[in-house]
Parts: C-alpha cells; sequence; structure tokens
C-alpha cells in the first residue's frame, strides 16, 4: 500500500490548491473514491466527505487539500505583478517557479524574484525580504499593465507555486505541500486498502478532506451530527525542543489552538504501542488544526491530532517513507479500537 501512497502523493501535490482553488483536486479525489466503489459527496463550500462503513463508534479522520499560495494584487507599470500572500512565508519563497492561473483557466509561468533582484545592480540586496518588494516576473514578453492585462491576467488571480516534489534513495520525501497532501494520500491508501481487503471495522469510519485549512475554517461545517470523535491527521512537527522526527508519526497532546482530548490522545498512544510504530508524542508551540476548528464551531466530539514528521513546515518541506508507513499503520490500529 505504501507504493500506491507514494503515487497518490506525488500525483495530489502536483495538482495545484491554493486555498479558493481547490475544485481541479476536489474532483480528482471525488474520482478516486468512487473508482474504489465508494459514494463520496462534497460540500458547498468545498471539500469531500465520504462513509468507508464499520460499526461502532463514528470517527471522522480530516485532512485538508488546500495549500499554501499567493493572489495576483496588481499588475506594475513595468509588466510585473504584486503579490496579495495567502500564508506563504517570504524568507523561502523567493527565486521559486510559479504558474498564474487566470479566471478563464489559461495558465502562464513565471518567478518569484525580489525587486530589481540583480546583486550586480542592486545597493540593497540584503535587505530583509517581504511582499512589497518580491514580485512576479512572468516568462512572457511583457512591460506594461496593458501588455499583461491582454493575456487576460487580472487582480485575483491565482499564483501557484512549484512544489518540487522528489524521492532520494535513502526514502526522504522533499516537496512544498506535504502539509497537507502528505495525509490526502494516506487516507486515499486507507480508503484502498479497506475496499480491497474487506477488513472489518470497530469503528464506523468517514473521511473528510478539507479545502480551507490554511486559513482557519476547514472543518467549521459539515461533519455529520452521528461523528463522536474526529482526528486531524495533518503534518507532524519536527524541530526544536521535539522528540518527532521525519521517520516517526507524531502524535500531538497540545497546540497552540490548545490541549487535545486527553482520553482520545492516552488512546492513540495505546495504539501506537499495540501496532509497534515508531511515534512521539509533542507540543507545537505554533499550529492549530481542523479538529480545533470543529471544537470550536460547536461539534460535541473528542478530537485528536497525528501525522508523519514533516520538517521546514511552510517551506520546501522534507518527510520520510517510515513515517508514511508508521502513520498508516497507527490509523489502522486506532481505527479497529473498540
Amino acid at each position: 500500500m505504501l507504493e500506491y501512497i507514494m503515487e497518490q502523493m506525488n500525483h495530489v501535490v502536483n495538482i495545484d490548491s491554493p486555498t479558493g482553488y481547490h475544485f481541479e483536486v476536489q474532483n480528482y479525489v471525488m474520482d478516486e473514491l468512487k473508482e474504489m466503489g465508494y459514494e463520496p459527496y462534497s460540500l458547498r463550500k468545498g471539500g469531500v466527505i465520504v462513509n468507508l462503513g464499520g460499526e461502532g463508534n463514528p470517527t471522522m479522520l480530516l485532512s485538508h487539500m488546500d495549500t499554501l499560495g499567493c493572489f495576483v494584487h496588481y499588475i506594475k507599470a513595468d509588466g510585473r505583478l504584486a503579490i496579495s500572500n495567502l500564508t506563504l512565508n517570504p524568507n523561502n519563497i523567493e527565486t521559486e517557479q510559479v504558474r498564474v492561473i487566470t479566471r478563464e483557466g489559461n495558465v502562464y509561468e513565471g518567478t518569484i524574484q525580489l525587486v530589481n533582484a540583480s546583486v550586480h545592480v542592486n545597493d540593497d540586496i540584503n535587505q530583509a525580504r517581504k511582499f512589497d518588494n518580491l514580485e512576479v516576473v512572468l516568462d512572457e514578453d511583457v512591460t506594461s499593465v496593458e501588455d499583461v492585462t491582454a493575456l487576460g491576467i487580472q487582480a485575483g488571480d491565482v499564483i501557484a507555486v512549484e512544489p518540487r516534489f522528489t524521492v532520494t534513495s535513502k526514502g526522504y520525501i522533499k516537496s512544498r505541500y506535504l502539509d497537507d497532501k502528505a495525509s490526502v494520500a494516506i487516507l486515499l491508501g486507507y480508503a484502498k486498502y479497506l475496499k480491497e481487503d474487506q477488513h472489518s471495522l470497530k469503528r464506523n469510519i468517514w473521511l473528510n478532506f478539507t479545502v480551507h485549512e490554511e486559513i482557519g475554517y476547514g472543518a467549521a461545517t459539515g461533519i455529520p451530527d452521528c461523528i463522536e470523535d474526529v482526528l486531524s491527521v495533518d503534518m507532524g512537527c519536527v524541530g526544536e525542543h521535539l522528540a518527532c522526527t521525519e521517520k516517526m508519526v507524531s502524535i500531538c497532546a497540545k497546540d497552540s489552538a490548545g490541549a487535545y482530548h486527553r482520553e482520545m490522545v492516552n488512546e492513540l498512544i495505546a495504539a501506537a504501542k499495540k501496532a509497534k510504530v515508531d511515534y512521539a508524542v509533542d507540543v507545537y508551540p505554533h499550529y492549530s488544526s481542523d479538529a480545533q476548528v470543529a471544537v470550536k464551531s460547536g461539534y460535541d466530539v473528542r478530537h485528536g491530532l497525528i501525522g508523519p514528521g514533516v520538517y521546514a513546515s511552510h517551506g520546501y518541506e522534507r518527510s520520510h517513507k517510515e513515517g508514511i508507513a508508521n502513520t498508516f499503520e497507527l490509523i489502522k490500529s486506532f481505527c479497529n479500537r473498540d
């Protein structure tokens, strides 16, 4: 199943889906689930929900299909594009290749550069990077507002950053948007695993692929009334003062939005031990999840958060095949607990 998960990860990572531009990836996930024999449905605001079957405690697994990105703020007099940010970090976005997607669906290539980017020309080349001094340089023969407008580009068009997905010979996965396309692939793999082998489940399992997580309301609506537990499968943090590595599955006890349900965290730890997976329990200092959003939105559910260890979050991220496999095995173990 790991091979299928990796194939899906490569595919979904390369489907542009900055928050607000989710239709292509949503349709892809819907089609994959239908091909497996499930009956998924979508929400008006976007997102895909599907019931995988099983008896017992109704449990929903959440992952988000939306990613970081940005939009065209306005067209500059010289034909460059000013950037309206959507949670990207200006410190790690310079020189990245981008695709500008117009309202009509046309796609134009370009690069995010510092204004006056040539080292041999700019007297202030070491200035702090911020979106006020970054711009998109289109790979088109344009030198004016009129030139760019003639291409059909306008304010509000999507700017999608190239993910640069690669897997090294040692099993490390490097790409933008492993947060949270890695988990989307894992949940697709779990759905396929259940359908192919006809495993019995001690929980009634639902999947929810959300599309507004990066701006704070992915799981604010759409959770069926029957659901008792929600488990976000999102990226696990790797960094200073944390135990998790890229090869592990992370179980989050608390993030900046608050503590996760203590009993559910205990059950996740017990499931990890039973499955003999390599795991860590950590506290994330700058983080929230769809599970937190669900509770804050008024759903009477227990909530938890797990995910494969991911380093350099919201940048050019790194995980490992072993972390993906450990997350998959923890999901299997937890979802089959009474």
